[in-house]
């Protein structure tokens, strides 16, 4: 018996038959979310519990073979990429265990989908600010293994600075049991902060210890019209200095972006009356009674103060329109027009995801600078952009005229340049995976590379975690 056929049925034996894809059975776990990898995985191993996953790493390791983890399966990098190698999925650990309601904490297992998390924290009238359009399918555990971000870390922060303790499982098949809900532990090093972001390259989160926040009462939520794109950080620090600091989510979506989800969701409305090049959602969120009861008049303070504040600002020129949600209908109207990013951006035959990071008061330079650079190498390339202007993450992707990978890349460096140039970063919040290797190489910087391959030999010498992602070899 060869061993990839020994290893198969040590899992069965271990696992049982229903809890081991092979063939056709396990298509499903065959391609990433966007459709441009797709792999043939020797199988998928499917534990229910932290002990099973523990055996799955002890029988890859004994047997010499990759592994790759997997949540929900929905990244935009490549970093589920599993030709030949066993496959390890946390769906079947899908158990909240605990929520300590006084203490704002919830523990839940690696296989939890992220929009169960937001029902079961709603329910306590707690709330687990971690948000994007995927989180009907997303599971934590992918979350925190890529260091997620969204649409609330303006406020709220990444996954990170949400998550208070975790359980890994070691490629030696160890139990590292980091799961403590305190706030403080300054006891060595933060291995939580290593694994959390380490895309499966040095284990696989298994559990974790989630901070929750008190709940909003009330949102006031609006679309706003900017005059200009440098405008954009002068409202948002006057909406942070007025509310005291109640701003969730300040998103940016180009008129082009507006134009693309009015052609491909027939349900989709103009967002004002009068077509807009600088299009904002901005959203506040009210804990306070004060803020949240309706008036005699039936108006909640937070949307009168939202009201107001737009107001001033229109009549200083920095605001050129504004509608304000008066329903909870017309708030998700707005937020679904946002969320529909990541199925607009592969509406085109050819799509370079790009996910960047700038410092606030350089994003409108980049975007003004960024078409003519790329139109060097490619007369016809496009650009698709959505952002979380309130912490300089651009979503800058770019629809080239060609399928050319080399192509691709240099464009994709040519991007490189300019963030560099501007002391950004070529990696926001969607990982690095496999598609962004090649700006791993170029960019990031020599020392900080060794002494992530030290890290990872470290603790994984026999290179089976997930390879051929995140760390260049």
């Amino acid at each position: 018996m060869d061993k990839n056929a020994a290893a198969i049925a040590d899992l069965t034996h271990f696992l049982g038959s229903e809890a081991v894809a092979v063939g056709t059975d396990a298509a499903k776990w065959s391609q990433d979310w966007t459709g441009n990898y797709r792999w043939t995985p020797l199988c998928v191993a499917r534990p229910a519990n932290t002990q099973g996953v523990a055996a799955v790493l002890r029988i890859a390791s004994a047997h010499g073979l990759p592994i790759v983890p997997v949540s929900g399966n929905t990244g935009l990098s490549g970093g589920t990429v599993a030709e030949g190698a066993i496959m390890l999925s946390v769906d079947r650990m899908n158990h909240i265990r605990e929520i300590r309601r006084d203490s704002r904490i919830m523990v839940v297992e690696a296989g939890v989908i992220l929009s169960e998390i937001h029902v079961a924290a709603e329910a306590e009238g707690l709330v687990f600010p971690l948000t994007f359009g995927a989180r009907g399918s997303a599971r934590i555990g992918g979350c925190l293994a890529t260091n997620a971000g969204g649409s609330n870390v303006l406020r709220y922060g990444n996954v990170r600075a949400l998550c208070l303790g975790i359980e890994v499982v070691l490629p030696s098949g160890d139990v590292l049991d980091l799961m403590s809900a305190v706030h403080k532990d300054n006891s060595g090093y933060d291995l939580r902060d290593l694994f959390i972001g380490a895309e499966g390259t040095l284990g696989v989160i298994t559990a974790a210890v989630l901070r929750l926040f008190p709940r909003p009462r009330a949102y006031a939520t609006a679309m706003v019209a900017a005059a200009h794109m440098g405008d954009g950080l002068r409202i948002l620090n006057r909406l942070q200095e007025q509310t005291g600091g109640m701003v969730e989510a300040f998103e940016y979506m180009p008129r082009h972006y507006v134009e693309t989800h009015l052609k491909y969701d027939a349900a989709a409305r103009e967002p004002f009356g009068d077509p807009h090049d600088i299009n904002l959602l901005v959203e506040l969120g009210a804990t306070s009674p004060d803020d949240a009861e309706p008036g005699r008049d039936g108006v909640i303070p937070v949307v009168r103060r939202l009201e107001d504040i737009l107001g001033d600002l229109m009549e200083q020129g920095l605001v050129l329109d504004a509608t304000l949600a008066r329903s909870e209908a017309q708030r998700s109207e707005m937020w679904a027009r946002r969320e529909a990013a990541a199925e607009l951006t592969v509406t085109q035959p050819h799509v370079v995801i790009n996910d960047i990071a700038l410092p606030l008061e350089r994003v409108p330079e980049f975007l003004d600078r960024a078409i003519p650079a790329l139109r060097e190498i490619d007369p016809c390339v496009r650009d698709f952009v959505v952002s979380h202007l309130g912490d300089g993450n651009v979503h800058y992707n770019i629809w080239p005229s060609t399928d050319d990978a080399a192509q691709h890349e240099r464009l994709r460096e040519k991007i490189e340049d300019l963030v560099a140039e501007m002391r950004g970063s070529f990696s926001a919040e969607h990982g690095i995976g496999t598609s962004r290797i090649g700006s791993m190489i170029r960019r990031k910087d020599p020392v900080a590379l060794q002494t992530m391959r030290a890290i990872r030999r470290a603790i994984d010498p026999s290179g089976l975690m997930n390879p051929g992602k995140t760390i260049p070899e």
